[in-house]
C-alpha cells in the first residue's frame, strides 16, 4: 500500500493546485470557469483522493459562512471533475470542526439565523447528493456543526481522541444543519434524543459501538487511513460505487418496495459495460481494467 503523506506542490494534477493560498477552478456548462480562492479549505490531490483540510485552527475550525461558500465551490468542482474519485475532509490541529462560528452567530436577527441554517443544510445535501463518496477522518473535537458536518459524509473514521458531541442545547438552540434528521436515521431515535437533549459528549468507543463512526485509529493514522479507505475503494468499478451511494441513498427516502425497483434498475444497467467487464476478468481470473 503507498503511503499517502506529503502532498503539496509535488502533486499538483488538472485544475487542482495548491497555492499560498488555494485556487479552485469550476467548471459549469456554457459559462467560464469561476476561480476560488481559498482561505479555509485546503486541498490535495493524489491519485484519484482529494484531501480536504478545514482550516481554522485558530477558531477550532469553526464554521462560518466563508466555509459554507468555499465548500459550496469546491463541491461543484468534485463533481465535474474526472480526476477525483473519492473525497476525504478532515480537520487542522486540535479539532474536525468544533462547532459553528458563535461569534457570527451571537448578533443574528432570526431571520438571519434561519437563512444560515438553510444555507448550511443546503450544503451538506449537496454533499450527501454527488456521486462520489465522501470519507470524514475525524481527528480531535467533533462538534455541533462539525457533528453535522461529519454525518453528511458517506463513511466516517476517527482517532482514538475525537469527542463527539450536539451541545446546542447548553447555548439555548437546537442544531441548524439537519442533526435532528441525520443523527436518529444514523444511530437510532434512543441515541439521538439522547446526545441531543442532553449535550453529552462522547469518546470514539463510545461513537463506533453505537455506529455514528465505522472504524476508530491512532491518531496519527486517521487521515492516511482514510486515503487508503479511499484507495480501496477506487479500485472498485467505478459506476458501480456511484450506483451504491445513489441506491442507498434515495432508497432511504423511498418506501421498500419502490427502492427494489430501483435497486434492479441499477443493476441491469451495468450488464453490458462495467459489469460485463467485472464478470469476464472473474471468470479469467485477472483484474478488470475499468477503463475499457
Amino acid at each position: 500500500m503507498k503511503e499517502f503523506h506529503n502532498f503539496g506542490n509535488r502533486y499538483r494534477l488538472n485544475n487542482w493546485c495548491i497555492l499560498k493560498t488555494y485556487m479552485l477552478i469550476c467548471y459549469f456548462s456554457n459559462t467560464e470557469p469561476i476561480i476560488m480562492e481559498y482561505n479555509i479549505l485546503s486541498p490535495n490531490i493524489f491519485e484519484g483522493i482529494l484531501t480536504v483540510t478545514v482550516s481554522r485552527p485558530e477558531a477550532l475550525n469553526a464554521l462560518n459562512t466563508s466555509f459554507f461558500e468555499e465548500m459550496d465551490h469546491l463541491l461543484s468542482a468534485v463533481e465535474n471533475d474526472p480526476a477525483v474519485g473519492v473525497l476525504v475532509i478532515t480537520g487542522e490541529g486540535k479539532a474536525f470542526v468544533a462547532g459553528a462560528d458563535i461569534a457570527e452567530m451571537v448578533n443574528m436577527t432570526p431571520t438571519d439565523a434561519n437563512r444560515f441554517s438553510l444555507r448550511g443544510q443546503q450544503i451538506f445535501r449537496k454533499m450527501e447528493q454527488i456521486e462520489k463518496p465522501v470519507i470524514a477522518a475525524i481527528n480531535g473535537y467533533v462538534l455541533g456543526g462539525g457533528l453535522e458536518l461529519a454525518l453528511a459524509c458517506d463513511i466516517r473514521v476517527a482517532s482514538g481522541s475525537a469527542k463527539f458531541g450536539q451541545p446546542e442545547v447548553n447555548l439555548g438552540l437546537i442544531p441548524g444543519f439537519a442533526a435532528t434528521q441525520r443523527l436518529s436515521r444514523l444511530i437510532g431515535l434512543g441515541n439521538a434524543l439522547w446526545l441531543l437533549m442532553t449535550a453529552e459528549t462522547i469518546n470514539a468507543q463510545e461513537a463506533l459501538r453505537i455506529g455514528l463512526v465505522q472504524k476508530v485509529f491512532e491518531e496519527s493514522n486517521v487521515v492516511i487511513e482514510a486515503q487508503k479507505m479511499a484507495a480501496l475503494i477506487l479500485a472498485k468499478g467505478p459506476s458501480a460505487v456511484r450506483k451504491i451511494k445513489n441506491v442507498v441513498r434515495n432508497g432511504l427516502e423511498m418506501d421498500f418496495d419502490t427502492a427494489c425497483k430501483l435497486e434492479a434498475s441499477e443493476f441491469g444497467s451495468l450488464f453490458g459495460n462495467e459489469g460485463t467487464v467485472g464478470m469476464r476478468a472473474f471468470l479469467e481470473k485477472r483484474k478488470p481494467n475499468w477503463n475499457h
